[in-house]
């Protein structure tokens, strides 16, 4: 017996520690290539490092990672088409690239809606979520943010939606296009790094852009004069490659869901938001700018003209078969109850 006992125990003790490993440190490894296109010095790259850092800390060092800055894989505008394609495993997406191609996410770029990227992130990402399964569905939808909210800046003064007649202004997406040529302006395409020149050579008079990065991308050199009001924020996914996540094990998927949250969310655009936000007062440093705030009438004029917007926007989520009205009515709830409306 005593033999019996002795060799059942000399059996545990090289069982044991094998079923005690963790299931992450048996999983295949990965490394997943994350795509964006912005300059590594943006706040951007450092939230999506620490994001993956996170992953493969909660992974056990199984899913690993390499970050791809400043469209080394692609143009911006293509990001999403990548992450389908499976040319970036992630993607950082701004979906008002590619007009009504997106339409009910669009919401989130309406005027004068968000006031606030920290909570505005939440609140979006949690009211988008159930749409991005039918909107977004040849990706796998990882959560949606925004930037901090901003205003115009310009060659000129502008104070009135009368003044954008004849314009030419760089939208920061395609609500904000709209709204322009629905003003008498002209709707300039470029993307953020291509902004500068195209404000430099007199293609665009005029540019939407959240303030850090005005700076950071080297706007502030050519335009002088900037409407400080929460006229607009832009729109951003993370998305994943569905074969990508498809391939991983339960335990590896487990670690991506337990990041794609909405309180990821908040957490990977809250530095940004802080760098932009803080731009607005380098701006006001600088030598030779016009940051000025709006009255409340002249608001309320905004308001007005932005109207048509809203129920140009309706028309696009009646195409997907969701309905505008309950779609927008939760959304301004979820911004109540986040505590992020204008």
């Amino acid at each position: 017996m005593k033999i019996v006992a002795a060799a059942i125990a000399a059996l545990l003790v090289t069982v044991l520690p094998a079923t005690s490993v963790p299931a992450s440190a048996q999983d295949k490894p990965v490394t997943l290539k994350l795509s964006h296109w912005v300059p590594p010095s943006h706040p951007l790259q450092k939230a999506i490092q620490d994001w993956a850092e996170d992953v493969k800390r909660a992974s056990g060092g199984t899913i690993n990672y390499l970050v791809f800055p400043s469209e080394q894989l692609g143009k911006a505008f293509d990001h999403y088409d990548m992450a389908r394609d499976g040319i970036a495993d992630l993607a950082y997406v701004n979906p008002g690239y590619q007009p009504g191609r997106f339409p009910v996410i669009a919401a989130g770029e309406l005027p004068f809606m968000i006031s606030d990227a920290h909570t505005g992130s939440a609140a979006l990402d949690a009211w988008y979520r159930p749409y991005a399964a039918q909107e977004m569905k040849d990706v796998h939808y990882c959560f949606a943010f925004v930037h901090d909210p901003s205003g115009i800046h310009a060659r000129k003064k502008i104070l009135l939606p009368s003044d954008i007649s004849g314009m030419k202004v760089r939208p920061a997406n395609a609500t904000i296009g709209a709204f322009v040529v629905s003003l008498g302006g002209t709707n300039v395409q470029a993307s953020a790094p291509e902004s500068r020149d195209a404000l430099e050579r007199g293609v665009a008079d005029a540019i939407t852009f959240p303030w850090g990065s005005l700076v950071l991308f080297g706007i502030d050199k050519v335009v002088k004069y900037h409407m400080d009001a929460p006229l607009y924020v832009s729109d951003f996914v993370w998305v994943m490659n569905k074969k990508t996540y498809d391939d991983m094990s339960p335990s590896q998927k487990k670690v991506i869901d337990d990041h794609c949250t909405t309180e990821w969310a908040q957490r990977f655009a809250s530095p940004w938001a802080d760098f932009e936000h803080a731009g607005r007062d380098k701006v006001k440093a600088e030598t030779g700018h016009d940051v000025y705030q709006l009255t409340n009438e002249e608001v309320a004029q905004w308001r007005k003209a932005a109207e048509p917007l809203k129920a140009k926007w309706a028309e696009g989520v009646k195409k997907t078969g969701a309905d505008p009205e309950k779609a927008f009515a939760d959304f301004t709830t979820t911004l109540e109850k986040y505590k992020a409306g204008y």
